[in-house]
């Protein structure tokens, strides 16, 4: 008898190795046809020379009335002679430029590239930390070195640079393709919510807009050897709350059993031990099953067999703050506040906490979250429901605005892997969106780990080959339109 259910228990165990093995075998990426590098002619040396210039304007967000905002407005007009002759332009809030480059075909809908030219601010403290000063627009070692270089001046850049030569080629669109270049970005964006009202008012509805979100990212993912673009579908909303406590005050040399700051440290202390639940559903599985697919046989078998391993890998995936972030709402205690002196008994103690929503969860869903993990009448929970924003809505992945991002990406990259993905940061993407059936979220740069601290940091730059490989994949996506 024991010999039989040890006959039979080594039956299920090969059997289960099997099916994880033919699983696994069968979970592989898809076949990237080969396609001939597409290059624009260009003079790439004058598109480095312009963005140099672009860093020299110091556009910053938190000073919009600085007269560098309308001056590069006017250095776009004077560079870029071709778009401006060929292009209607209308100004909107923010100093928000959206140009209109019409088709030959008024059938079809039309599409929008987006960009943002203001930039956040540099902390005089750091200045001595940058290798070239960050407005000056150095060009050094294969680099554009300054301030939005990255985020998001070098899109813009490529963009109008890309449309400028393509007009002077003789090229049209089929469809109208259009172009908003966002002022106050790093701000909030209402520049871009002027764009998608003044659209809609137009009676316009575009079939998709392109907008910054992620890169083409190489070897960033742990155990990933494969660049990697993320074309990203979503993007987080976003609510912020207040916890609030309040008590007799007094001095502290007689403290009651349980302060104010007592009371707002153990409400954040339940938040942060109990996040908001997450797992591997909706945009969240979309990216990791077409990112599963490219690492080594071993790591494949997890992703692959997800109906057995499933627990595991969250739980892998949950213990890096990089790919937690893909998997739920986030939980972000931000600011706290007591009294204003050390012996002194706070009578009001608050903890600001921000949360960064996943597309499966709402508003109202992350404040009865903070109710219930708090569990406290005693905590005022103050939402600061002005500046909360669900996230935006997930775009097909299989839809045509898709494809043409991704095709253009393999024509200015090569045959890299490509995966849906979600922005857990907030862009003009979202107010975009709003005027569109679909918006994408992807810059045609190249990036690693070492250029990660450099978006808002220090040292900010973008390499001359990814200013060429920006060109490329903007001429590549126009030509498809």
């Amino acid at each position: 008898m024991f010999k039989r259910i040890l006959a039979a228990i080594a039956v299920l165990v090969l059997g289960l190795v099997a099916v994880i093995a033919v699983k696994t075998f069968l979970y592989t990426p898809p076949e990237i046809a080969e396609t001939p590098p597409f290059e624009l002619a260009v003079d790439t040396d004058q598109v480095v020379q312009d963005m140099a210039k672009a860093v020299r304007f110091k556009t910053v967000s938190t000073d919009m009335t600085h007269p560098d905002f309308p001056a590069f407005l006017d250095f776009l007009k004077a560079t870029y002679p071709g778009v401006h002759a060929t292009m209607e332009r209308v100004e909107l809030d923010k100093m928000t430029p959206l140009y209109k480059w019409q088709g030959k075909n008024a059938d079809l809908k039309p599409v929008l590239l987006a960009a943002h030219y203001d930039v956040v601010p540099v902390a005089p403290s750091s200045l001595d930390q940058w290798v070239y000063p960050p407005f000056e627009g150095t060009v050094s070692d294969g680099y554009v070195w300054g301030r939005g270089t990255l985020d998001n001046k070098g899109a813009l850049i490529t963009l109008m640079a890309t449309a400028e030569q393509l007009i002077a080629d003789g090229f049209t669109p089929e469809r109208t393709i259009y172009f908003a270049f966002g002022g106050d970005e790093e701000v909030g964006g209402e520049g871009a919510i002027a764009v998608a009202k003044y659209l809609t008012s137009q009676g316009v509805q575009l079939a998709w807009a392109l907008d910054e979100g992620s890169f083409v990212l190489d070897k960033i993912i742990p155990g990933l050897e494969v660049p990697v673009a993320s074309i990203n579908l979503s993007e987080k909303g976003y609510v912020t709350m207040t916890l609030v406590a309040n008590g007799a005050g007094g001095h502290s040399s007689m403290p009651p059993r349980e302060t104010a700051v007592g009371q707002v440290a153990r409400a954040v202390h339940r938040l942060q031990e109990n996040p908001v639940p997450g797992g591997l559903t909706g945009v969240s599985a979309e990216f990791f099953d077409a990112l599963g697919r490219h690492f080594t046989l071993d790591k494949r078998a997890i992703f692959a067999n997800r109906w057995l391993f499933d627990p595991v890998l969250e739980g892998i995936l949950s213990g890096a703050s990089s790919t937690d972030a893909m998997l739920r709402t986030t939980t972000a205690p931000t600011m706290l506040s007591g009294s204003p002196k050390e012996n002194v008994l706070a009578m009001r103690a608050t903890a600001t906490i921000n949360f960064r929503l996943h597309p499966r969860d709402s508003v109202d869903d992350i404040i009865e979250h903070v109710r219930r993990t708090i569990d406290d009448d005693k905590i005022e929970i103050v939402v600061n429901r002005e500046f909360a924003s669900p996230a935006s809505p997930v775009s097909d992945s299989s839809g045509p605005g898709y494809l043409d991002v991704e095709a253009s990406i393999r024509e200015a990259f090569g045959p890299i892997a490509t995966v849906p993905g979600l922005t857990i940061a907030a862009t003009d993407a979202r107010h975009y969106a709003k005027a569109a059936d679909a918006a994408y979220r992807i810059n045609p740069f190249k990036i690693t780990n070492d250029d990660l601290v450099r978006f808002h940091g220090l040292n900010e730059r973008l390499s001359i080959e990814n200013i060429q490989a920006g060109i490329n994949f903007y001429a590549a996506l126009i030509g498809r339109q």
